[in-house]
């Protein structure tokens, strides 16, 4: 990938270049879903972190789990969930919101103060285009869009995912920005485009 198109994946739509990936282990869990699908959608947040050569850990010293990922029908269920306000903030305004777009998901990150990622609560309501779609697919999809702070419309006109012989994988340039924004000598946040150039270095 060239500079310009790994900008592109970071930069949002205000124009600004917003780059941030975790510092501390990744503790994910899930609500919403049977045990089959659980299992699925841990499995591919394991291959994400793994690709990106990152830790998972059993439970946050801070906050117990830090990537919760709630599965739904209707964005109105969110509101009954308890103390979820708490957790993002004008949560009534952002469902109020996401329901006059017609979103599927959304995802809420909260920072530490290196700017890194803290924790991330991501929201996938199970319309009848992701009912269509295999878990594998949906599970995939979701983990490779929290291992980083993406731009806000990095995702809209392509998916992460390949078919590859039949089996849905990372896309290899994907997949290698992924380990690239890993590398022990990068930063954990950034706002400079320069960034791009760095992480198209260890791509290289």
């Amino acid at each position: 990938m060239t500079p310009d198109e790994i900008a592109a994946l970071f930069t949002r739509s205000s124009g600004d270049y917003v780059f941030a990936r975790w510092s501390r282990p990744i503790v994910p869990v899930v609500f919403g879903t049977d045990d089959a699908t659980l299992a699925t959608v841990k499995s591919a947040v394991e291959a994400v972190v793994t690709l990106a050569g990152h830790k998972m850990a059993e439970t946050d010293p801070e906050q117990g789990a830090n990537l919760m990922i709630f599965f739904f029908r209707e964005w109105r269920e969110l509101l009954e969930v308890p103390d979820l306000d708490r957790l993002v903030e004008g949560l009534g305004g952002l469902v109020a919101r996401l329901e006059a777009e017609g979103a599927n998901q959304y995802r809420h990150f909260r920072f530490e103060e290196t700017g890194a990622i803290r924790a991330c609560i991501a929201f996938v309501r199970m319309d009848d285009s992701l009912q269509e779609m295999p878990a594998e697919t949906i599970a995939l999809s979701l983990a490779a869009q929290v291992v980083l702070l993406w731009s806000d419309t990095a995702f809209r006109e392509q998916s992460p995912l390949a078919l590859v012989r039949g089996t849905v994988v990372f896309k290899p340039e994907i997949g290698g920005l992924i380990r690239a924004a890993y590398d022990p000598v990068m930063p954990d946040a950034a706002q400079d485009p320069s960034h791009a150039m760095r992480l198209a270095a260890r791509m290289a």
